[in-house]
């Protein structure tokens, strides 16, 4: 058979169900084949960094392994930012892309590169498949690269010649593997004992508490030790039900910002992530001085790697946490359960008396001009029904989403990891093709949105129902708060107006801008386009019905 044909099956043999692509002539072989194989769906994106993304937040949403097919140098080239942020999130995805024929190689032919090398930085493996025989084991070895802990990309390199040579090896079926371990029961001892002397326990929790199904897992652990939960601060997950009275906030971008929000906490517990991904450089570490450090991790890759420990295992996540619960309880001495209850009420006054607070914000801000974040989010709050599943790009507005929405863990929220711009919008695809029947909507700034704009086209192309929120404040916010920042940590000694971070002259029109990309007709089935500006939303109760939500693209 041909090569072709082994590329393809192997995906199935995987559990592929979709490939998000954006078509190049390398790439025929694989697309001249997706007849053959219907149940493969191609995802079609007009870009390559909206294929990526889509296929990075569809491997969260959906639990299960994805590829992603893209087209030779520049193709890939405009994908890598999407793969940086796939790397950062533990996305496993199977990276593709279509490679001149090998013949051609010492001519230097039009679009070629080393396609490895360039892939190299930003997955796990990067790899070229040099003949038909290598297609099914090198297939087999991806698909375990990307689901091994932590997992993340890898990437393959498939000649257009090795596509069509013949070969006799056929597809690999995916290996039979039992990752999960349990936990050292004298780790489990260990952490325990330091638990119980703990008089201000706090927990950091991470992405891989909501992939592993850990949430109500840690919502046990938290209210038996009485700690505080804090999440990391770019994130992909909610892995703790944001209206739990433990919960306090995302964490802020440099160690001394992260002190001090821990405050006089005696013991953090880190738990499944990469734990610290600052922003800003500032001396000292994360952890208050005197406090222990405990973490939980799936693999020992992450495990003390950026901190040092007095006491890590590794485990599955649901599984650990579960188990030092149980031994809390079983160990906890009635003095334990009695300062655990008290940190626990005060917990829940204290978010009382921030919820009182916020709602105040909110009021007050209510008939400001132009319209406020605090109203924004109250309204779309207010307008979208209690299953809807939110893909926040929405940056210097995500304080006010967080506070405006309660997310009950894996599923009610997805972000992007890694800082580059452009995945909310592309994310929104992938979320819908994982979870058809659940409410999408994408909220991003406007400066992330043009970053990829044409993700509106692939959702009115495979009519994907998803509402699309642009926050147009016509500027880069972030970037006028990090100038700030930068000219107090450096002593700048500059005040002049900020650099080329004003997006005006002209004014950005995304209502014309998607319905470019989309159907206005009365009655079609894909997306319709309509301005809604938020100062005339009304602030009347109840609900607005989910269909007329699927019509709407808010410009605040």
């Amino acid at each position: 058979m041909r090569g072709r044909r082994v590329l393809m099956e192997s995906f199935v043999s995987h559990g592929v169900r979709h490939i998000f692509g954006n078509p190049g002539t390398t790439e025929t072989p694989l697309l001249d084949s997706l007849p053959a194989f219907p149940q493969l769906e191609y995802i079609m994106a007009l870009h390559e960094g909206v294929a990526v993304s889509a296929a990075s937040f569809y491997a969260q949403a959906s639990g299960r392994v994805t590829v992603a097919n893209l087209h030779v140098a520049p193709g890939l080239g405009n994908g890598i930012g999407s793969l940086y942020g796939a790397l950062k999130a533990g996305s496993p995805v199977v990276v593709t892309a279509g490679q001149q024929d090998t013949r051609m190689r010492l001519n230097n032919p039009l679009l070629g590169h080393d396609l490895v090398a360039m892939a190299a930085p930003v997955t796990k493996w990067s790899v070229q498949i040099e003949r038909a025989d290598e297609i099914a084991p090198i297939m087999r070895r991806a698909f375990k690269v990307a689901t091994d802990a932590p997992q993340g990309p890898v990437f393959v390199s498939l000649p257009i010649d090795v596509m069509e040579q013949e070969t006799a090896v056929d597809a690999s079926p995916p290996d039979n593997l039992w990752r999960s371990t349990r936990p050292d029961p004298a780790g489990i001892e260990a952490l325990v004992a330091l638990l119980l002397k703990s008089k201000k326990p706090a927990i950091i929790a991470g992405d891989d508490v909501a992939r592993s199904g850990g949430e109500q897992a840690l919502v046990a652990l938290t209210e038996a030790v009485g700690a505080t939960v804090w999440f990391e601060g770019l994130r992909h997950h909610a892995p703790f039900p944001t209206s739990h009275p433990s919960y306090r906030q995302s964490l802020p971008g440099d160690a001394r910002q992260v002190r001090k929000a821990l405050g006089d906490a005696d013991l953090v517990l880190l738990i499944g992530g990469p734990f610290f991904e600052d922003i800003w450089f500032a001396p000292g570490g994360h952890i208050p001085g005197g406090a222990s450090v405990l973490q939980i991790e799936a693999s020992a890759e992450r495990l003390a790697l950026n901190n040092r420990l007095d006491a890590g295992i590794v485990g599955d996540i649901a599984a650990s946490v579960s188990a030092l619960t149980d031994a809390v309880r079983a160990k906890a001495g009635a003095d334990f359960r009695q300062a655990a209850q008290n940190r626990n009420a005060a917990l829940a006054e204290l978010q009382a008396k921030e919820k009182e607070a916020y709602r105040a914000r909110v009021e007050k801000s209510w008939d400001r001009q132009p319209t406020a974040m605090p109203r924004v989010t109250a309204e779309l709050r207010r307008g979208l029904p209690d299953d809807v599943v939110i893909v926040d790009e929405s940056i210097t507005a995500s304080l006010d989403l967080a506070r405006a929405f309660d997310y009950r863990g894996f599923g009610d929220y997805f972000g992007g990891r890694g800082g580059g711009i452009g995945q909310g919008l592309a994310g929104a695809i992938g979320v819908k093709v994982a979870m058809p029947d659940r409410p999408v909507v994408a909220i991003s700034g406007d400066g992330s949105a043009m970053y990829a704009i044409q993700a509106l086209w692939t959702a009115a192309h495979h009519k994907l129902a998803i509402v699309f929120v642009v926050l147009a404040n016509r500027e880069y916010r972030i970037l006028k708060h990090n100038v700030d920042v930068w000219r107090q940590n450096f002593e700048a000694g500059t005040q002049h107006p900020y650099q080329n971070m004003d997006i005006t002259g002209p004014t950005l029109d995304f209502v014309h801008l998607a319905a470019g990309m989309a159907s206005r007709r009365s009655g079609s089935r894909r997306p319709t386009t309509l301005p809604v500006p938020l100062q005339r939303l009304s602030r009347r109760s109840g609900r607005t019905s989910s269909r007329s939500q699927s019509k709407a693209s808010a410009r605040a």
